[in-house]
Formats: structure tokens, C-alpha cells, sequence
């Protein structure tokens, strides 16, 4: 081999490492996006789980063997080989020329969309480098190269697949919320129907782990003997038929029953766990129905992760398996088919769960919460609607390169516009868009840049690939500052569980709210016991309320960090918060004005003082019940049982303030009719009752701040 083939190989490897990382650091958002958004899985768990999956469906499931001119989007006449050797010679060293320049570009522009937190298609990316090269080649050469009938399937699926896989997540979640959230006892329900629900689910992934994941692994049995024909496995490649037990089936009957026994066990499995299971027992921040989800999505992510390693790998080894059957055969000729050395196959496995490590949070955060608040039933539809699109478009009888990002960016949409168009944030989406539409040409130009400069001289590409690299560690250096590296993905392997989400601080704020008014409530014993732990009493009401900003502190935080779950937006959240702390607020000043000077001193009206506080207690304690059922609104899945419960609650306390008002008014009355005789004193005894009717006040106002999140 000579000295310029050489190098040319060995800046092939690097770009392959390279594109494997990209693939990595953007695809991975496919498959456990939505389970950080959820919070179905913390960001370092999602890394681990999303790790270790990809690299085995990307070293065990992938195919052995691949096309050298991947996704059909070359047509090269491989018969020329015979008619015109050295014309073939000449178009495959430069094609192994051109696949280089096309892993690079397209690995460019994945670093570029990654950094950006966008999830682009890797595949497509690869596509728009291919295309570019078969542009320079076509002229070159003087043939038509380019199939532009494959182009065009592929630019009808970015429309198709994010449509189609969004119109399925928003049919599965509005059947998980018509049969499940809104029943009257939607956690019994879920019980029921949730085993019921798994095993459609399970049959699609069991159809798409034989079709996406498997098809390598049955291509090796078969290939080794120890299967007659693969065929009764998968399905064929063209003229199929819709008769399962056909030898040229589309759906072999094996594949059918297969799938159908993945979704049965799956079904009695979840089955006999949830007969075990407290479900109401808050656990990873969910309960009841949201609870079964979080399993159900785990699990489909962990399956996504699986099959996006084993046919994605492809994407950086496919071109360089080319480039290698070119660079180191005797004859420099390109052929159909390529054998994938097994180093050649670590290195694409290994670069992937590298790329998962180091960039993968960035895209996640973007599909996680970005586009709509995500929970794990609707995390659960949208990735069913995508594996059940992509399953569907990668079909022969379709047969469309469909984008994994593409499908699972509009089924994210999907279920986000099933709770209202004004629960996505399309701005982000339209983002999202542009850089998927500018992902071909992007890739396409690079390549036609690094191909036409090179000029067809190995050594040229070397010296272009090698500045590339400089040229983008450059960038990456510069910004490296707040990143997530390998050893600290790799800190809490083992779990250390979900942050406490912000609906349980929302509701231990109330609490501490709550305690405030109780020292309040003690210092107003004091007063009209007239004794001398009236300044300890008001020192403790300080003290609490003190606490209870701290809280409040830690809350509007929890509002700040990327991926948490809201049942509301962040601006609805900070208006509750400020009305849910003058609660406090007003309690303290309670106490401040019990301090000033003694109480009117007389025995009716302290009764009605005591009649009064006692009132604006129960008034606290119903709002704190309604804030904890707002926390199980949330977390159990907003289901109409929980909103309905949550409205009683809010009328609740609507009641115990007006009762409240009553008794102001009596106390009131009271005071400004007997009080002649220390005027000033029964001044200050109204001036608490008003303080007072301000606590209640301001519980009937937090708590009908809940309303609007009811009313979607």
C-alpha cells in the first residue's frame, strides 16, 4: 500500500470515529429524550442506560455485511468493472475519495446542529454528503449517478414522518387519557386496561427488534448455515405479499407470531407486577397512573436505544467500509457488497456510547422540554407513535430512509398539541424544522468543497480532512466551559434518584407556610393570654417565615433547571408562588402587630379574636390540602378524578374564607361598639382582625390561582 493510501486510510478511520461520536452526541436525544423530560429517567441514568443499549445494538445487531453505496441514493454500474476496468478503477478511487469527504461534511455539520442543541437526522445527513458527491462525479464522469427519485422520497418524509408519527402520539395519548385519566378511578383503571395497552405496544417493538435490530443478526445465521432462509424472519426485500404465510411475505407469519409472544408476555408481566405495586405510594416522583408509565417508557427507550445502535451504526461504518474494501484491495475497485471487519465495528460502537457520554445531554434537553412539557404518559405515546412510523416507512413496500429524529420531533409535537396548541412552543419547532431542512444541502456543500479541492489526490484530502479537525477542535475548545464530561456521567451510576420535582417543593413551601401561621396563631394565645411568651411566640412566627422564603428560593431554582416536568408554565408557577408566600407574609404581620401594644382588653372581644384566628386556621389547613392535591394532580397523571377533587378542595377554601369574613365582621362589630371607653386599644384590636382576614384573603386568592391550569 502506498505511503498517500495510507494516510488516506488512516484520516478515514479518524473521520469514522468521528462521525460514530456525532451519531452519538445527536441521535441519542431519539431514544431517551423524552424520558428526561419526564423525568422518567435523570439525565446520568438516561446517559448510562442510553450508553450501554446503543453500543450493544451498534457491536451485536448490526449487520455484518453492507452496501457500499448506502441508502440507495447511488446508482453505480458495477458491470462497467467488466467493459472498462480502468474507468471503474478511477471512479472508485475517487468514490472512496468522495465517501470520505461526505462522513466528514455531514459529521461537521452534526457537531454544528449538536452544539446547537438540534436534533437533526444523521441519516439524512449522510444523504445530503453522498448527494454531493454524486453531483462532482456526475460531471466528472459524464453519468448519471444520483437516483433522484430516492432524493425525493426522502425530502416527502420530512413532512410525512413527523406528521404520521405526530398524529399517532396524539391518537395513543388521547386514548391513554380517554380510557385511563379521565375515568373516575383512573389508577384502578390503569391497572386494568395498561396490561391491555402493552400488547399492541410490545408487538410493534417485537416487529420492529426483528426488522430494525435483528435483520444483521439473521443475515449472519443464515449466511453461517443455521437458518434455511432468512426470509421466514424478515421481510422481503421486493414483490412481497400481505399473506403472512407466503414465501414472499411482507409480515412473515414466524416475525407475527414472534411479536405477538413479545406482547403477551409483556402483558401478563405488567399484569402481575401492578397487583404487587402500592401505586399510590410516591416513588421517582410519580404516582398512580403515571407511575406505569414510567416503566412502559423506560423500556421503549431502552428499546429505541438498542435499535437506533444497530441500524444507525451503519450511518459512520457503512461509507468507511467502502473506503477500507477500496483503499486495501489489490484491484483499488469498488464492489457491491463489503465485509465489516470486527475492529472496524468496535470502533463505530465505541464512538456512538462516546458520543451518548459527552454531547448527548444537549439535544435531550431540546426534545425533553423544549418543545412541550413532557410526562411519561405522554412520553409513552410518542415514542409508541414514532417506533410504530418508522417501523411502518422501513417497510420494502415503502421503503423510505425516514428519519428516527424527524418522527420523534412531530409525535413530541403530537402529544404536546393534544393538551392545546398553546402547550408547544413552535418557535422551537420551527427551529427544529430549519435545521432539518438544511441538513442536506449543508452536508452536500461540505462535501462538494473537500471533494472538488482536493482534486482527487489522496494526499490533498489528508492535508483537508486534518484541517477540518483543527478547525473544529478549535471551536469545541473554545466552548468548553459547562459541559457534561464522561466521568460525571458516569458519577451516579447506580442512581441516586429524581430531584424532587417542582410540584413537591411548591407543596413543602406550603407547608412552611403553614407552620408559619400555626407560631402565628401562638403568639396570637399569647396576646390574649397577656403573658410574657408573646415576644418568643412572634420571634418563632419571624423565624418561620424566614424559613419559608429559603423554600421559596429553592423553588423559583427548581423553575430554572432544564427538564423538570410542569404541569404549568414557568410564568404561571412565579405567580403562584408570590401568591402562595403572603400567606406568610401576612401572617408575620400578624404577629408584628400583636407585638406594638397590648390587646383591647376585653373578654368578648378577645373570644371573637381567638373565634376569628382559629377560622383563618382552618382556611390555611384546606389550602395546604389543596396544594397537596395539586402536587397529586401532577404527578399522577392530571387525571379528571385529581382535577376534579382539586376544584372541590379550591371551593373549599372559597368557603372557609367567606366564613372567616363573617366572623370578621362580628369580632369587628363587636369591638367599635363596646371599645368607647380605650379607643386606641380597640383601634389595634381591629387592625389585627384586619391582618388576620388579609391570611384568609390571601389563601382564597393562592388557591384560585390553581383554577386556570384546570381549565385546559
Amino acid at each position: 500500500m502506498e505511503p498517500a493510501t495510507t494516510l488516506l486510510l488512516i484520516v478515514a478511520l479518524a473521520v469514522c470515529a468521528y462521525m460514530a461520536w456525532n451519531i452519538g452526541a445527536n441521535d441519542v436525544a431519539n431514544a431517551m429524550g423524552t424520558s428526561v423530560g419526564s423525568r422518567a429517567l435523570t439525565l446520568k441514568q438516561a446517559v448510562i442506560i442510553a450508553a450501554l443499549f446503543e453500543f450493544a445494538g451498534a457491536f451485536f445487531a448490526g449487520d455484518a455485511v453492507t452496501e457500499t453505496v448506502r441508502k440507495g441514493i447511488l446508482t453505480v454500474d458495477f458491470e462497467l468493472a467488466e467493459t472498462d476496468i480502468e474507468l471503474f478503477t478511477r471512479l472508485s478511487q475517487d468514490l472512496a475519495l468522495g465517501f470520505v469527504a461526505a462522513m466528514m461534511a455531514a459529521a461537521v455539520w452534526l457537531t454544528v446542529a449538536t452544539r446547537m442543541g438540534l436534533p437533526v437526522s444523521t441519516t439524512h445527513s449522510i444523504i445530503g454528503g453522498i448527494i454531493g458527491v454524486g453531483l462532482i462525479l456526475e460531471v466528472q464522469y459524464n453519468q448519471e449517478l444520483i437516483d433522484w427519485t430516492v432524493v425525493r422520497k426522502v425530502v416527502m418524509s420530512w413532512v410525512a414522518s413527523p406528521l404520521i408519527g405526530g398524529v399517532l402520539a396524539f391518537l395513543s395519548f388521547t386514548v391513554v387519557r380517554a380510557t385511563i385519566l379521565d375515568a373516575d378511578n383512573p389508577t384502578e383503571r390503569a391497572k386494568t386496561l395498561a396490561p391491555l395497552l402493552a400488547l399492541p405496544t410490545f408487538f410493534v417493538l417485537g416487529l420492529a427488534l426483528l426488522f430494525k435490530a435483528l435483520k444483521g443478526f439473521f443475515g449472519r445465521l443464515e449466511s453461517n448455515g443455521i437458518i434455511a432462509d432468512k426470509y421466514a424472519w424478515l421481510p422481503v426485500k421486493e414483490n412481497g405479499s400481505f399473506n403472512p404465510f407466503a414465501e414472499n411475505a411482507w409480515f412473515p407469519i414466524n416475525a407475527l407470531l414472534f411479536a405477538l409472544a413479545v406482547g403477551i408476555v409483556a402483558s401478563i408481566t405488567l399484569h402481575f407486577v401492578l397487583r404487587k405495586v402500592d401505586l399510590d405510594a410516591e416513588a421517582r416522583g410519580f404516582k398512580g397512573v403515571e407511575r406505569i408509565f414510567v416503566w412502559l417508557q423506560i423500556i421503549t427507550a431502552a428499546y429505541v436505544a438498542f435499535a437506533h445502535g444497530a441500524n444507525d451504526r451503519s450511518n459512520a461504518i457503512g461509507p468507511m467500509a467502502a473506503v477500507y474494501q477500496v483503499l486495501s484491495s489489490e484491484t483499488g475497485m469498488l464492489a457491491q457488497k463489503a465485509d465489516i471487519p470486527l475492529w472496524l465495528i468496535l470502533i463505530g460502537s465505541a464512538g456512538i456510547a462516546i458520543g451518548v457520554v459527552t454531547w448527548g445531554w444537549r439535544v435531550m434537553e431540546t426534545i425533553g422540554s423544549k418543545i412541550t412539557d413532557i410526562t411519561p404518559t405522554r412520553g409513552f405515546a410518542a415514542e409508541f407513535g414514532a417506533a410504530t412510523t418508522i417501523l411502518a416507512f422501513s417497510m420494502p413496500f415503502l421503503a423510505v430512509p425516514v428519519s428516527t429524529t424527524h418522527t420523534l420531533v412531530g409525535a413530541v409535537v403530537g402529544v404536546g398539541l393534544a393538551g392545546g396548541a398553546k402547550n408547544v412552543d413552535f418557535r422551537v419547532f420551527g427551529k427544529i424544522a430549519a435545521s432539518w431542512v438544511a441538513s442536506l444541502p449543508a452536508a452536500a456543500f461540505g462535501s462538494v468543497v473537500l471533494l472538488v479541492l482536493s482534486g482527487g489526490d489522496f494526499l490533498t484530502m489528508v492535508v483537508l480532512v486534518t484541517l477540518a479537525f483543527v478547525g473544529v477542535a478549535t471551536v469545541m475548545w473554545r466552548t468548553k466551559d459547562n459541559e457534561i464530561h464522561v466521568e460525571d456521567a458516569l458519577a451516579d451510576i447506580g442512581g441516586e434518584g429524581a430531584a424532587a420535582t417542582p410540584l413537591e417543593v411548591f407543596r413543602e413551601h406550603a407547608a412552611a407556610v403553614t407552620r408559619t401561621v400555626d407560631r402565628m396563631l401562638e403568639a396570637v394565645d399569647a396576646a390574649i393570654a397577656g403573658n410574657d411568651a408573646l415576644e418568643e411566640a412572634v420571634k418563632a412566627t419571624h423565624d418561620a417565615e424566614h424559613a419559608a422564603d429559603g423554600l421559596k428560593a429553592s423553588l423559583r431554582e427548581a423553575l430554572s433547571t432544564p427538564s423538570v416536568r410542569l404541569i404549568a408554565s414557568t410564568e404561571e408557577k412565579l405567580h403562584m408562588i408570590t401568591r402562595q408566600d403572603r400567606i406568610a407574609d401576612y401572617a408575620e404581620n400578624v404577629a408584628e402587630q400583636l407585638a406594638f401594644r397590648p390587646l383591647y382588653d376585653n373578654e368578648d372581644a378577645k373570644a371573637n379574636l381567638k373565634e376569628m384566628a382559629m377560622a383563618v386556621k382552618a382556611c390555611v389547613d384546606a389550602y395546604e390540602e389543596t396544594v397537596r392535591a395539586l402536587r397529586d394532580y401532577g404527578l399522577s397523571g392530571e387525571t379528571r378524578k385529581g382535577a376534579n377533587e382539586l376544584r372541590a378542595l379550591i371551593r373549599t377554601v372559597n368557603q372557609l374564607e367567606h366564613e372567616a369574613d363573617l366572623l370578621e365582621a362580628k369580632a369587628a362589630g363587636h369591638v367599635f361598639s363596646s371599645g368607647d371607653d380605650d379607643a386606641l386599644a380597640a383601634m389595634h384590636m381591629y387592625r389585627v382582625l384586619q391582618r388576620l382576614d388579609d391570611v384568609a384573603n390571601a389563601c382564597e386568592r393562592a388557591a384560585n390561582a390553581f383554577l386556570p391550569l384546570l381549565s385546559r
